[in-house]
């Protein structure tokens, strides 16, 4: 059961005060007439109507985020400035602070940076649910100085995870897609045992098949992890591909290139990678979305940014967007896909979280929301 979380409505009037709120506002730039600027701007908008509460209520607001990996040192490429133009139009009135991750103490959870960050505030508002498994500064230090709150974002995520796995409506279906397998299995191990069918594609798919005998070329394979797959696979739960697309080894991908893309059966052969789920998969995979009541969706089917194989990321991106269950949608990549294919708003839920989120469903907590829940100024 999740765990209840400090409210920012028991403040009140805030006439006179001043505001601290983190935020995730760690979104994609690209150049425009010769500078920077903020290329999805969703985070940023998410915000926009705490920032207009605070404001109503008479509160100075100042806003902070990471921004990029800039490892403790200040590089220009990191600077929030794209990021600070973007908030204005959407919310003047809201201070945004440079990159947190200018400064060492950030990631080192330091203290002396976390007090020096808070003073002269008032209080603190936690929105940044995508940074909250991050025992950083900004994230762990306020709640102990000043009074703290969580934002309505970040408990609207906690609630809906946590229902999600609390008392979902059956049969609950997770597809969980992306790159390397040993990045997943935790989750997949969490959800195999809550869920009713777990839907697996991208790279890590390939050693799920792999554990099954299959031949799978140059794809993607984890073999410390084969055994973990197999025991997953032993549990009944588990859909894989049983075909794919992918190309020769060697041939460019990830943004287009020759047609040189070629569909496998259900293995694919020596001197090719596969790169996608292929027509018989999506198929399968759709099927088993339709019959859901509940649907959670973490990670692409395959390097979808390629348009050669965005067509199994898209099956299900429609699909899930076809149903008429609770989905859940969550990580970058995810989403990212969902705003291609124009279906952002044909689902349930879109999480701003993406680690963070699969981290609160494997574990039941994150370190920034126990940091709000143990502030002496509760």
């Amino acid at each position: 059961m999740a765990l209840p979380l400090p409210s920012l409505e028991r403040w009140g009037s805030l006439a006179g005060k001043r505001v601290l709120v983190r935020v995730d506002f760690n979104t994609p730039v690209g150049e425009v007439d010769g500078q920077l600027e903020v290329a999805d701007d969703f985070r940023i908008r998410a915000c926009v109507p705490l920032f207009e509460d605070l404001l109503a209520r008479g509160a100075t607001v100042v806003a902070c985020t990471h921004f990029g990996r800039p490892k403790g040192q200040v590089v220009e490429q990191f600077r929030v400035a794209p990021v600070r133009r973007r908030l204005a139009a959407l919310c003047p009135g809201v201070e945004l602070l440079e990159n947190l991750r200018f400064h060492p103490g950030e990631e080192a959870n330091d203290p002396a940076f976390g007090a020096l960050l808070v003073d002269g505030f008032d209080y603190y508002v936690n929105e940044a649910f995508g940074a909250s498994h991050r025992a950083h500064a900004s994230i762990m230090i306020p709640p102990t100085l000043i009074a703290s709150a969580a934002g309505p974002n970040l408990a609207r995520e906690v609630a809906t995870l946590a229902g999600l796995l609390e008392s979902p409506a059956r049969p609950f279906v997770a597809i969980v897609g992306g790159a390397k397998v040993a990045d997943k299995l935790g989750i997949v191990k969490v959800l195999a045992e809550r869920a009713d069918t777990v839907v697996v594609g991208g790279g890590m798919a390939f050693t799920f098949e792999s554990a099954l005998g299959r031949t799978i070329g140059s794809s993607m394979f984890d073999p410390a992890h084969e055994g973990d797959c197999a025991t997953l696979l032993a549990g009944g739960k588990m859909v894989i591909p049983n075909d794919s697309r992918g190309l020769p080894d060697g041939a460019p991908f990830g943004a287009g290139g020759p047609d040189e893309a070629v569909d496998f059966g259900v293995s694919v052969p020596d001197g090719f990678v596969a790169l996608d789920i292929g027509r018989t998969s999506q198929d399968d995979f759709a099927r088993v979305i339709d019959a859901a009541a509940t649907i959670l969706w973490n990670g692409p089917m395959g390097v979808f940014e390629d348009p050669r194989f965005a067509a199994g990321t898209e099956a299900v991106a429609r699909a899930v967007a076809a149903s008429d269950a609770t989905s859940v949608v969550g990580g970058g990549d995810s989403v990212a896909a969902l705003r291609t294919f124009g279906l952002e708003d044909q689902v349930t839920f879109v999480s701003t979280g993406g680690g963070a989120s699969l981290e609160f469903v494997e574990l039941g907590d994150l370190p920034g929301l126990r940091a709000l829940r143990e502030s002496p100024w509760n």
